[in-house]
């Protein structure tokens, strides 16, 4: 018996003469979400189809709940994970649930298991209609509801919410804590970033076929040392008393810099720059001094925010120190 439900070593896959992945170890405990995020070409659904067992690796091993996936008896393990490809293809001439009643047979499910699947992912009223009546997100939730057949404990989720309104989005997401609460595994990609940088346990960032880095949002965020911003409208009269308590609490950070927007009548500032007093302040500065920067507009400032770096910031490698005026 393995602690890890999904255990990679040295994973490479080459099609010919390009190679996909190069040098993958992961691994994944039960009942974890993983968050896979990387440019088109990555290797993020290369990585997914050897998971699946849909491909072989050209190098190193592929274990899932301790069974090599390259193996026959992998056939057996795989009917009991969930698999929502980028693009859910089916009959259209089928209804919902006939649709959904193929997949159980194929997965050796329960056909009664269908109508409360279809129910979980709001697709019950649409449930005797042709696929071909469905829009793209209801067509997108049918997909969902055949990866959470039969209650699986792994599932893979490939851009789970294309083709999702807002409302569905909120509906996934709610749907998948559900399933998370009763203890499934979850791997999933997504190029909307800040739909999962807050929902996943750890995030990986694949690049040129390999996991460029790993961990929790505040770890990659500490890797990259992006600056966090911090934007103060500063009570009348106060902006030379504002400058100097900055630049006494930040004189040991040279990166550290700050500008000033004097309101609507001055030539750097936009409509933002309409605060009550007229001025504002935004300061870049390491994570680990917004405690000095707010303890030096304590008293001096009407109103604070502070904007941490997206993970969209940390995945295109934006974010250097700097300011800029409102």
């Amino acid at each position: 018996m393995t602690s890890s439900l999904i255990e990679l070593n040295e994973v490479s896959k080459t099609f010919g003469s390009v190679e996909a992945l190069r040098g993958v170890s992961l691994s994944v405990a039960p009942g974890e979400m993983i968050g896979l995020i990387g440019h088109n070409g990555a290797g993020k659904s290369t990585l997914f189809k050897l998971m699946l067992g849909l491909l072989t690796a050209s190098a190193g091993s592929v274990r899932v709940q301790g069974v090599d996936t390259a193996s026959s008896a992998f056939r057996q393990v795989r009917r009991r994970i969930g698999y929502l490809p980028e693009t859910f293809v089916t009959y259209d001439n089928l209804s919902g649930l006939e649709v959904l009643q193929l997949f159980a047979d194929l997965k050796k499910v329960p056909r009664g298991a269908c109508a409360g699947v279809l129910e979980q992912v709001g697709l019950s009223q649409a449930a005797g209609r042709r696929v071909h009546t469905y829009s793209k997100g209801m067509r997108q939730r049918l997909g969902f509801a055949q990866a959470l057949l039969g209650d699986p404990a792994l599932i893979f989720l490939d851009e789970p919410t294309n083709g999702l309104d807002p409302e569905g989005i909120a509906d996934f997401y709610a749907t998948l804590r559900d399933v998370r609460a009763r203890g499934a595994t979850i791997v999933i990609t997504s190029h909307i970033l800040a739909e999962i940088q807050e929902r996943v346990d750890r995030l990986l960032i694949m690049h040129s076929g390999r996991v460029a880095s790993q961990g929790t949002l505040a770890q990659l965020r500490a890797r990259v040392v992006l600056p966090s911003t911090i934007v103060a409208t500063l009570r009348p009269g106060v902006v030379e008393q504002a400058e100097t308590a900055l630049a006494a609490a930040l004189a040991p950070l040279p990166d550290t810099a700050w500008g000033l927007a004097q309101g609507p009548d001055h030539a750097s500032a936009t409509a933002s720059g309409k605060a009550p007093a007229g001025q504002q302040l935004t300061i870049a500065c390491p994570s680990g001094q917004k405690m000095a920067v707010l303890s030096a507009l304590a008293g001096l400032a009407l109103d604070v925010s502070i904007h941490e770096p997206t993970l969209e910031q940390l995945f295109l490698g934006h974010g250097g120190a700097h300011v800029h005026a409102h």
